[in-house]
């Protein structure tokens, strides 16, 4: 049983963009080499570089836990700016335990592929965990856990019981206790909806966000694919809920995935960021698409 860990810098095509390759990827390789040296402090072990990012394995799950910790406070109390950049460098960070078979160094499982998933999901400055490392943490890291709820991970058949790490100070005073607490609310969440280049922030409370062809519906958005009401997004118990009541169905794609989450008349949580593609794929013709961003 080990503990995998993928930990990703936060718009890195978008570094690229600005900086150039050439010191894009120079910067890459020095970010690259404090996780990894951060990492192997901690008891971890760097499998492989990933351009933007580290896979580390851990032999426990405290050890991973502290080592995500002392990183993101790291970026956050000694902020790196790229010279040419507008904003320091965040990173998103994903954790997962269980059975990891090792071949000539590299690493597969299932285990592994939660965990690079996680990562996807999780928005700039966040560290997700499943249930599974939450099990294996001592009793006096899990209060540090904030409970998000199932939450359908891409390319899994079951739904996956998910923990954001609090390890802000200023947030660990709103942590569950013990991290048991399934549906414990926040203070306060607003979330960006963007649609044809126009963005939209809302609180979101019980009373649903309607996303519709209809002329009433809380972003409007006229595309015959679009029902009249498509689908719906409230706060239940603290958590971002998007509901799809549409005829065709709903494409939740988060972070920066090309595969979605399909919904047809379900639900799932919303977190980080991401689009919703509405009444079809993404990659369809002139697919109506609303980007979403919670924070």
């Amino acid at each position: 049983m080990l503990t995998v860990v993928f930990a990703d810098i936060v718009g890195s095509t978008g570094l690229f963009e600005k900086l150039g390759d050439a010191n894009a990827s120079q910067l890459m390789a020095q970010l690259t080499g404090v996780l990894g040296k951060v990492f192997e402090e901690h008891q971890g072990r760097v499998v492989k570089l990933l351009g933007d990012g580290v896979f580390a394995v851990f032999p426990d799950a405290g050890s991973a836990i502290t080592s995500c910790v002392m990183l993101q406070t790291r970026f956050k109390t000694d902020p790196v700016i790229p010279i040419g950049g507008d904003r320091p460098i965040q990173m998103q960070i994903g954790a997962e335990c269980g059975e990891v078979i090792e071949i000539d160094g590299d690493c597969f499982g299932d285990a592994v592929n939660s965990a690079a998933r996680l990562s996807d999901l999780a928005g700039a400055d966040q560290i997700l965990v499943t249930q599974s490392v939450w099990n294996e943490l001592v009793a006096a890291q899990r209060p540090m856990l904030r409970s998000l709820g199932p939450i359908q991970l891409r390319g899994k058949t079951q739904s996956t019981h998910v923990y954001r790490v609090e390890w802000q100070p200023e947030h660990d005073l709103e942590a569950t206790a013990m991290g048991v607490s399934m549906y414990t609310p926040t203070k306060r969440q607003t979330l960006a909806l963007t649609h044809q280049g126009r963005t939209h922030v809302f609180d979101v409370t019980p009373v649903p966000i309607t996303i519709g062809r209809t002329t009433e519906a809380t972003l409007p958005m006229l595309d015959p694919r679009v029902s009249r009401v498509h689908a719906t997004i409230c706060n239940r118990g603290g958590q971002i809920v998007l509901s799809d009541v549409s005829s065709f169905g709903t494409w939740v794609y988060f972070g920066d995935h090309t595969e979605a989450v399909a919904l047809r008349r379900t639900e799932c949580f919303l977190v980080g960021y991401g689009q919703l593609s509405l009444g079809c794929k993404m990659d369809a013709d002139k697919a109506p698409l609303v980007g979403f961003e919670v924070r």
